[in-house]
Protein backbone atom coordinates (compact mmCIF):
# COMPACT_ATOMS: atom_id res chain seq x y z
CA UNK A 1 0.00 0.00 0.00
CA UNK A 2 1.42 3.40 -1.05
CA UNK A 3 2.29 5.70 1.85
CA UNK A 4 0.46 9.00 1.94
CA UNK A 5 2.40 12.21 1.43
CA UNK A 6 2.35 14.99 4.07
CA UNK A 7 -0.06 16.96 1.84
CA UNK A 8 -2.39 13.96 1.64
CA UNK A 9 -2.31 13.64 5.44
CA UNK A 10 -3.16 17.33 5.84
CA UNK A 11 -6.04 17.03 3.39
CA UNK A 12 -7.35 13.97 5.21
CA UNK A 13 -7.01 15.78 8.55
CA UNK A 14 -8.94 18.79 7.24
CA UNK A 15 -11.66 16.54 5.82
CA UNK A 16 -11.99 14.52 9.04
CA UNK A 17 -12.02 17.70 11.18
CA UNK A 18 -14.81 19.28 9.16
CA UNK A 19 -16.78 16.04 9.19
CA UNK A 20 -16.55 15.48 12.96
CA UNK A 21 -17.07 19.18 13.79
CA UNK A 22 -20.09 19.49 11.52
CA UNK A 23 -21.61 16.35 13.05
CA UNK A 24 -21.23 17.77 16.56
CA UNK A 25 -22.39 21.27 15.58
CA UNK A 26 -25.59 19.86 14.05
CA UNK A 27 -26.31 18.37 17.46
CA UNK A 28 -25.04 21.12 19.73
CA UNK A 29 -26.26 24.36 18.15
CA UNK A 30 -30.01 23.52 18.01
CA UNK A 31 -29.80 21.89 21.44
CA UNK A 32 -28.12 24.94 23.02
CA UNK A 33 -30.89 27.16 21.66
CA UNK A 34 -33.66 24.85 22.91
CA UNK A 35 -32.06 24.61 26.35
CA UNK A 36 -31.74 28.39 26.56
CA UNK A 37 -35.44 28.71 25.78
CA UNK A 38 -36.27 26.10 28.43
CA UNK A 39 -34.13 27.96 30.97
CA UNK A 40 -35.95 31.20 30.25
CA UNK A 41 -39.32 29.44 30.60
CA UNK A 42 -38.39 27.96 34.00
CA UNK A 43 -37.59 24.42 32.87
CA UNK A 44 -34.67 24.07 35.29
CA UNK A 45 -36.81 25.09 38.27
CA UNK A 46 -39.53 22.64 37.22
CA UNK A 47 -37.04 19.77 36.99
CA UNK A 48 -35.57 20.71 40.38
CA UNK A 49 -39.04 20.51 41.94
CA UNK A 50 -39.39 16.96 40.59
CA UNK A 51 -35.98 15.97 41.96
CA UNK A 52 -36.29 17.70 45.35
CA UNK A 53 -38.09 14.81 47.16
CA UNK A 54 -35.18 12.49 46.28
CA UNK A 55 -32.52 14.64 47.92
CA UNK A 56 -33.32 13.62 51.51
CA UNK A 57 -32.72 9.93 50.70
CA UNK A 58 -29.26 10.94 49.49
CA UNK A 59 -28.51 12.93 52.65
CA UNK A 60 -28.67 16.24 50.79
CA UNK A 61 -30.60 19.48 51.36
CA UNK A 62 -33.44 20.13 48.90
CA UNK A 63 -31.54 23.06 47.37
CA UNK A 64 -29.15 20.56 45.79
CA UNK A 65 -32.00 19.49 43.49
CA UNK A 66 -31.61 22.82 41.68
CA UNK A 67 -27.86 22.24 41.40
CA UNK A 68 -28.30 18.82 39.80
CA UNK A 69 -31.19 19.96 37.60
CA UNK A 70 -29.03 22.78 36.24
CA UNK A 71 -26.19 20.34 35.53
CA UNK A 72 -28.54 17.86 33.86
CA UNK A 73 -29.96 20.40 31.44
CA UNK A 74 -26.87 22.56 30.87
CA UNK A 75 -23.38 21.59 32.08
CA UNK A 76 -21.17 21.16 35.14
CA UNK A 77 -19.98 24.79 35.03
CA UNK A 78 -23.55 26.10 35.35
CA UNK A 79 -24.29 23.57 38.08
CA UNK A 80 -21.21 24.74 39.98
CA UNK A 81 -22.36 28.37 39.86
CA UNK A 82 -25.75 27.38 41.28
CA UNK A 83 -23.97 25.30 43.93
CA UNK A 84 -21.85 28.25 45.05
CA UNK A 85 -24.90 30.52 45.28
CA UNK A 86 -26.95 27.97 47.26
CA UNK A 87 -24.26 26.45 49.46
CA UNK A 88 -24.45 28.04 52.91
CA UNK A 89 -21.15 26.58 54.08
CA UNK A 90 -22.87 24.01 56.29
CA UNK A 91 -22.44 21.04 53.95
CA UNK A 92 -20.00 18.27 54.81
CA UNK A 93 -17.34 16.87 52.51
CA UNK A 94 -19.48 13.74 52.18
CA UNK A 95 -22.52 15.74 51.04
CA UNK A 96 -20.50 17.73 48.50
CA UNK A 97 -18.96 14.49 47.28
CA UNK A 98 -22.43 12.98 46.80
CA UNK A 99 -23.82 15.88 44.74
CA UNK A 100 -20.49 16.18 42.91
CA UNK A 101 -20.57 12.49 42.02
CA UNK A 102 -24.10 12.83 40.69
CA UNK A 103 -23.04 15.81 38.56
CA UNK A 104 -20.15 13.81 37.09
CA UNK A 105 -22.52 11.21 35.65
CA UNK A 106 -25.61 13.36 35.09
CA UNK A 107 -24.82 16.55 33.19
CA UNK A 108 -25.35 18.11 29.74
CA UNK A 109 -27.87 15.40 28.90
CA UNK A 110 -29.60 17.12 25.97
CA UNK A 111 -26.30 17.27 24.08
CA UNK A 112 -24.53 14.15 25.30
CA UNK A 113 -27.41 11.68 24.95
CA UNK A 114 -28.01 13.05 21.45
CA UNK A 115 -24.33 12.42 20.65
CA UNK A 116 -24.74 8.85 21.94
CA UNK A 117 -27.87 8.47 19.82
CA UNK A 118 -26.08 9.65 16.68
CA UNK A 119 -23.32 7.15 17.42
CA UNK A 120 -25.91 4.37 17.40
CA UNK A 121 -27.28 4.01 20.95
CA UNK A 122 -30.98 4.34 21.65
CA UNK A 123 -31.94 7.67 23.19
CA UNK A 124 -34.08 6.09 25.90
CA UNK A 125 -31.27 3.83 27.09
CA UNK A 126 -28.72 6.66 27.21
CA UNK A 127 -31.09 8.93 29.13
CA UNK A 128 -31.98 6.19 31.61
CA UNK A 129 -28.33 5.24 32.09
CA UNK A 130 -27.27 8.80 32.93
CA UNK A 131 -30.26 9.68 35.14
CA UNK A 132 -30.54 6.41 37.07
CA UNK A 133 -26.77 6.05 37.07
CA UNK A 134 -26.37 9.50 38.64
CA UNK A 135 -28.93 8.79 41.33
CA UNK A 136 -27.53 5.32 42.00
CA UNK A 137 -24.00 6.66 42.29
CA UNK A 138 -25.14 9.37 44.69
CA UNK A 139 -26.85 6.74 46.85
CA UNK A 140 -23.78 4.48 46.58
CA UNK A 141 -21.55 7.28 47.92
CA UNK A 142 -24.08 8.24 50.60
CA UNK A 143 -24.16 4.67 51.94
CA UNK A 144 -20.36 4.36 51.98
CA UNK A 145 -19.77 7.66 53.75
CA UNK A 146 -22.68 7.17 56.18
CA UNK A 147 -21.80 3.64 57.27
CA UNK A 148 -18.10 4.42 57.54
CA UNK A 149 -18.83 7.77 59.21
CA UNK A 150 -16.15 9.39 57.07
CA UNK A 151 -15.87 12.84 55.45
CA UNK A 152 -18.28 14.36 57.97
CA UNK A 153 -16.16 17.49 58.45
CA UNK A 154 -17.30 20.79 56.87
CA UNK A 155 -16.45 21.11 53.20
CA UNK A 156 -13.93 23.75 52.16
CA UNK A 157 -14.56 25.54 48.88
CA UNK A 158 -11.31 25.56 46.92
CA UNK A 159 -12.60 28.22 44.55
CA UNK A 160 -15.24 30.90 44.86
CA UNK A 161 -16.45 32.48 41.61
CA UNK A 162 -17.23 36.15 41.25
CA UNK A 163 -20.93 36.25 40.44
CA UNK A 164 -21.93 39.08 38.14
CA UNK A 165 -25.28 40.10 36.70
CA UNK A 166 -27.26 37.73 34.49
CA UNK A 167 -25.64 37.79 31.02
CA UNK A 168 -27.58 39.37 28.18
CA UNK A 169 -28.74 37.27 25.24
CA UNK A 170 -25.92 38.70 23.11
CA UNK A 171 -23.33 37.87 25.79
CA UNK A 172 -24.73 34.35 26.03
CA UNK A 173 -24.54 33.91 22.24
CA UNK A 174 -20.94 35.14 22.14
CA UNK A 175 -20.01 32.74 24.95
CA UNK A 176 -21.53 29.82 23.05
CA UNK A 177 -19.69 30.89 19.90
CA UNK A 178 -16.38 30.90 21.79
CA UNK A 179 -17.19 27.40 23.04
CA UNK A 180 -17.89 26.15 19.51
CA UNK A 181 -14.60 27.60 18.26
CA UNK A 182 -12.77 25.93 21.15
CA UNK A 183 -14.42 22.61 20.26
CA UNK A 184 -13.22 22.96 16.65
CA UNK A 185 -9.64 23.61 17.77
CA UNK A 186 -9.70 20.65 20.17
CA UNK A 187 -11.01 18.38 17.42
CA UNK A 188 -8.18 19.51 15.11
CA UNK A 189 -5.65 18.70 17.83
CA UNK A 190 -7.28 15.36 18.71
CA UNK A 191 -7.44 14.13 15.14
CA UNK A 192 -3.90 15.32 14.42
CA UNK A 193 -2.55 13.48 17.48
CA UNK A 194 -4.51 10.31 16.64
CA UNK A 195 -3.24 10.43 13.05
CA UNK A 196 0.37 10.89 14.21
CA UNK A 197 -0.04 8.05 16.70
CA UNK A 198 -1.36 5.84 13.90
CA UNK A 199 1.53 6.73 11.57
CA UNK A 200 4.33 6.09 14.06
CA UNK A 201 2.70 3.03 15.64
CA UNK A 202 1.78 4.43 19.06
CA UNK A 203 -1.93 3.80 18.47
CA UNK A 204 -1.19 0.10 17.99
CA UNK A 205 0.79 0.01 21.25
CA UNK A 206 -2.06 1.77 23.11
CA UNK A 207 -4.55 -0.70 21.69
CA UNK A 208 -2.38 -3.64 22.71
CA UNK A 209 -1.94 -2.25 26.24
CA UNK A 210 -5.61 -1.41 26.83
CA UNK A 211 -7.26 -4.16 24.80
CA UNK A 212 -7.27 -6.76 27.64
CA UNK A 213 -8.94 -4.28 30.03
CA UNK A 214 -11.49 -2.97 27.53
CA UNK A 215 -12.18 -6.48 26.29
CA UNK A 216 -13.62 -7.17 29.75
CA UNK A 217 -16.24 -4.54 28.89
CA UNK A 218 -16.75 -5.94 25.40
CA UNK A 219 -15.05 -3.03 23.63
CA UNK A 220 -13.19 -3.99 20.46
CA UNK A 221 -9.63 -2.93 19.62
CA UNK A 222 -11.00 -0.63 16.88
CA UNK A 223 -12.72 1.53 19.53
CA UNK A 224 -9.91 1.50 22.10
CA UNK A 225 -8.17 4.79 21.23
CA UNK A 226 -11.49 6.61 20.79
CA UNK A 227 -12.75 5.32 24.13
CA UNK A 228 -9.53 6.62 25.67
CA UNK A 229 -10.31 10.07 24.20
CA UNK A 230 -13.75 9.97 25.84
CA UNK A 231 -12.26 8.86 29.15
CA UNK A 232 -9.81 11.72 29.31
CA UNK A 233 -11.44 14.60 27.40
CA UNK A 234 -15.16 13.94 27.46
CA UNK A 235 -18.09 12.11 25.95
CA UNK A 236 -18.81 14.69 23.26
CA UNK A 237 -15.32 14.38 21.77
CA UNK A 238 -15.14 10.60 22.11
CA UNK A 239 -18.73 10.29 20.91
CA UNK A 240 -18.07 12.57 17.95
CA UNK A 241 -15.24 10.31 16.81
CA UNK A 242 -17.36 7.21 17.43
CA UNK A 243 -20.13 8.64 15.22
CA UNK A 244 -17.70 8.81 12.31
CA UNK A 245 -16.24 5.34 12.91
CA UNK A 246 -19.66 3.74 13.42
CA UNK A 247 -21.08 5.31 10.27
CA UNK A 248 -18.11 4.00 8.29
CA UNK A 249 -18.82 0.46 9.47
CA UNK A 250 -15.42 0.05 11.13
CA UNK A 251 -17.01 -0.39 14.57
CA UNK A 252 -19.99 -2.67 15.12
CA UNK A 253 -23.15 -1.24 16.77
CA UNK A 254 -22.78 -3.33 19.94
CA UNK A 255 -19.14 -2.25 20.27
CA UNK A 256 -20.37 1.35 20.08
CA UNK A 257 -22.99 0.48 22.70
CA UNK A 258 -20.32 -0.94 25.01
CA UNK A 259 -18.07 2.10 24.59
CA UNK A 260 -20.88 4.62 25.11
CA UNK A 261 -22.15 2.73 28.17
CA UNK A 262 -18.70 2.88 29.71
CA UNK A 263 -18.28 6.55 28.79
CA UNK A 264 -21.75 7.40 30.06
CA UNK A 265 -20.60 6.53 33.57
CA UNK A 266 -16.95 7.63 33.39
CA UNK A 267 -15.75 10.31 31.01
CA UNK A 268 -13.68 13.49 31.07
CA UNK A 269 -11.60 12.15 33.95
CA UNK A 270 -9.29 15.18 33.76
CA UNK A 271 -11.45 18.31 33.45
CA UNK A 272 -14.59 17.15 35.28
CA UNK A 273 -12.56 15.65 38.11
CA UNK A 274 -10.77 18.95 38.73
CA UNK A 275 -14.03 20.93 38.59
CA UNK A 276 -15.79 18.82 41.21
CA UNK A 277 -12.71 18.91 43.46
CA UNK A 278 -12.97 22.72 43.41
CA UNK A 279 -16.40 22.37 45.03
CA UNK A 280 -14.77 20.66 48.03
CA UNK A 281 -15.55 17.06 47.10
CA UNK A 282 -13.26 14.21 48.10
CA UNK A 283 -10.99 12.58 45.51
CA UNK A 284 -12.56 9.18 46.24
CA UNK A 285 -15.91 10.31 44.86
CA UNK A 286 -14.55 11.79 41.65
CA UNK A 287 -12.03 9.10 40.80
CA UNK A 288 -11.53 5.80 42.65
CA UNK A 289 -15.13 5.12 43.73
CA UNK A 290 -16.41 6.41 40.39
CA UNK A 291 -14.24 3.90 38.52
CA UNK A 292 -15.33 1.15 40.91
CA UNK A 293 -19.00 2.05 40.39
CA UNK A 294 -18.46 2.06 36.61
CA UNK A 295 -16.96 -1.42 36.78
CA UNK A 296 -19.79 -2.74 38.96
CA UNK A 297 -22.50 -1.33 36.69
CA UNK A 298 -21.05 -1.32 33.16
CA UNK A 299 -19.55 -4.80 33.12
CA UNK A 300 -22.73 -6.78 33.88
CA UNK A 301 -24.89 -4.36 31.87
CA UNK A 302 -22.77 -4.69 28.72
CA UNK A 303 -22.57 -8.47 28.96
CA UNK A 304 -26.30 -8.69 29.64
CA UNK A 305 -26.96 -6.56 26.55
CA UNK A 306 -24.74 -8.74 24.35
CA UNK A 307 -26.74 -11.77 25.43
CA UNK A 308 -30.05 -10.32 24.21
CA UNK A 309 -31.53 -11.22 20.85
CA UNK A 310 -30.76 -9.08 17.81
CA UNK A 311 -34.38 -7.93 17.75
CA UNK A 312 -34.20 -6.82 21.39
CA UNK A 313 -30.90 -5.01 20.81
CA UNK A 314 -32.28 -3.25 17.76
CA UNK A 315 -35.46 -2.17 19.53
CA UNK A 316 -34.13 -1.02 22.89
CA UNK A 317 -30.35 -0.63 22.75
CA UNK A 318 -29.00 0.27 19.31
CA UNK A 319 -30.51 1.59 16.12
CA UNK A 320 -29.64 1.01 12.49
CA UNK A 321 -26.88 3.32 11.34
CA UNK A 322 -28.40 3.31 7.87
CA UNK A 323 -30.95 5.82 9.12
CA UNK A 324 -30.41 9.20 10.74
CA UNK A 325 -32.38 9.17 14.03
Amino acid sequence: MTALSPIDHLRALARDTLEVSWTLYKIMVPTLIVIKVLEELGGVELLSQLLAPLMASLGLPETMALVWATSLLTNIYAGMLVFFTHSDGAMTVAQVSVIGGMMLIGHALPIEVRVAQKAGVRLGFSLLLRLVGGLAYGYFLHLIYSFSNTLQEPAILLWQPTLGPEPTLLAWALEQLKGLVAIFLIIVLLLAVLRIFRIIGIERLINLALAPLLRVFGISAQATSITLVGFTLGLSFGGGLLIREAASGRIKPMDVFAAMTLLGLSHSLIEDTLLILLMGADLSAVLSLRLLFTLLVAWPLIHWARGRSAAFQQRYLVHSLATDP
